[in-house]
Order: structure tokens, then sequence, then C-alpha cells
């Protein structure tokens, strides 16, 4: 086990806070933020270790070793930045969306950009099969942002599934779990249970989630010791199909009315040029590049450590 100072544990709930906040985004992925800052395969080693051994100590009464195999300092401090941060977080994601749509995805753009650098600079050297799985990432993720969202489910059994398949893609680099939320029809049943303090669907999610993470995570595992440049070959490849979902500038083709709610359905991507309206390019570009800046300053501090 790693032994780490009390800053340690506070950087890695700042981290944990960074994820939070960007899987409350629709289109970004806290998996990217842990990769880039240096606790990813930390983070999945750690869920992949998870069993009934595990609980079996813990049955026995031996808590210091539960929490020694379970890295339990580092589950913590992680998961208290993931959770503050994706609660409140969420609330403002929303407002931006809705008011400063341009302005918050070409930060979040900014931070795509940098991440397919940092993810392809981890393979020395590219062969032509490298770059077929890029490709085959670039396609799934393109894929994923295409695909037409279903309509809102509030079935519990439909949202434990939900939940399991969303958490999946929070730990995948390229692949924001919200987004798959909005897919699923499911992610206005969350924001309502966080905003409402639901504890039933809260509880029926975190199930849901708890096993989608525990069986995906020992997948993962596997993947990266036995296949790890494949594996970020293709990851690197889900980030840049990610690009469709978060580029800035689009024009509604379709929209659909819930109540008194207008939410647009389909659309497309159009170049600032041909944005109808303020395009905000000047200050679209400064936020990209503070997003940019951000990947350089997390890897910076995650290789310092």
């Amino acid at each position: 086990m790693t032994v780490r100072k009390l800053t340690d544990y506070v950087l890695i709930t700042l981290k944990g806070i960074a994820m939070g906040a960007a899987d409350a985004v629709p289109g970004v992925s806290g998996g990217t933020i842990a990769l880039v800052s240096g606790i990813y395969e930390e983070l999945v080693g750690t869920i992949s270790n998870i069993n009934i051994d595990l609980f079996k100590l813990l049955l026995k009464g031996k808590i210091k070793e539960f929490w020694q195999n379970a890295n339990g300092n580092f589950v913590l401090a992680l998961g208290i930045g993931i959770l503050v941060s994706y609660v409140s977080f969420m609330k403002l994601a929303k407002y931006l969306l809705e008011h400063h749509p341009i302005l918050i995805w070409s930060f979040f753009l900014g931070l795509i950009i940098a991440s397919i650098w940092y993810m392809a600079k981890q393979i020395q050297k590219w062969t032509p099969t490298l770059v077929l799985f890029l490709i085959i990432g670039i396609g799934i993720g393109y894929f994923l942002t295409t695909l037409p969202t279903a309509e809102a489910n509030d079935n519990l059994a439909y949202f434990f599934f939900c939940a399991a398949i969303a958490i999946c893609a929070m730990i995948l680099p390229g692949i924001s779990g919200t987004f798959i939320l909005i897919l699923l029809g499911a992610y206005s049943t969350l924001s309502t249970a966080v905003a409402e303090f639901d504890i039933k669907k809260l509880l029926v999610f975190v199930s849901g989630a708890v096993i989608g993470l525990l069986s995906f995570s020992k997948v993962l595992k596997w993947l990266l010791n036995k296949y790890h440049f494949q594996t970020f070959a293709v990851l690197t490849g889900l980030i840049i199909g990610s690009i469709n979902q978060v580029w800035p500038w689009k024009k509604v083709l379709q929209t659909k009315t819930f109540g008194e709610k207008t939410v647009v359905i389909d659309d497309v991507n159009v170049w600032p040029s041909a944005f109808e309206g303020d395009n905000q390019l000047i200050l679209a570009i400064i936020l990209a590049l503070i997003g940019f800046s951000l990947i350089f300053i997390l890897e910076r501090i995650a290789s310092k450590k």
C-alpha cells in the first residue's frame, strides 16, 4: 500500500472534485481527468480488487486489514471529492448549458483536445495495428454521440440498469457517463432524485452503479494489463470521437416540448462563422485555451508525484 502524507490525500480529493465536475457535464468523462492526473490505473486496480474475500475480513472484525486491502484512504479521499463536486456542479452545469452553452463547451473542448495529445503520447510507437484500434475507438465514440435520446423512464429496474451502464462509461476516458444517462432517458430521473433527495431512487442508482463498476473494472484491469497499448489506442479514439458532442457551435434541427420546457433533440455542428447569433468566438477561444492548459497543469502535478 502506498505511503502518503495528508497533502497527498488533499490533492487526491481535488482530483476527485475535477472528476465529479467533468462527469456532471454531458459529453465529458471523469475517466479522462483520472487518466491525465495520474490516478487512473490505481483507481481501476482498487475497484477491481473488491471481492468477497475482502468483505470476509470485515465480518471477522479485521477492520484495519480490510481498510488497507481496500485502499480505503485513497477511495475515501477521491470519493468525497467526486460526490461533493458531482452533486453541486450538476446544478451549475445545468444552468451553464442552458444560458452559456458555447462558453462551457469551449472550455471542455480545449480540455479534451489536450487530453488527446496526452493519451497519444502514452503510446511510444504507433503501428498500423494500433492505428486501426484508434480508428475503431473514433468510430465507437462518434457513433455514441449520434444516437437518438430515449424517452424519460422512471421505472426503477430500468433506472438500475442505466446506472450500471453509465458508471462503466464514467471510468472510461472519452465516454461521458452523464451523456449515456441522457441517451437512455435516465438523466432527468437522476437530477430530480438528487434535487429532491429521493432516497429510494438514489439507493437504486447507487446499487446499479456499484454492481456495474465492480463487474466492468475487472474487465478493464485485464485489458490494461494484457493489451495496454491497444486499450490506450481505443481510449484515445473514444476521446476524439466525443468531440462531435462537445463542439460549441450547433444549429438546432428539431426540438421537443416537455410541459413548459423545450429540449433540443437533434442538431448539427457548424463553424463559428455559420452560427446563428453571437458566436462569442474570442471568449470561447480564451476558455478553450484555459481548458487546454488545465490538462498540462494536472499532468505536471501528476508527474511530480
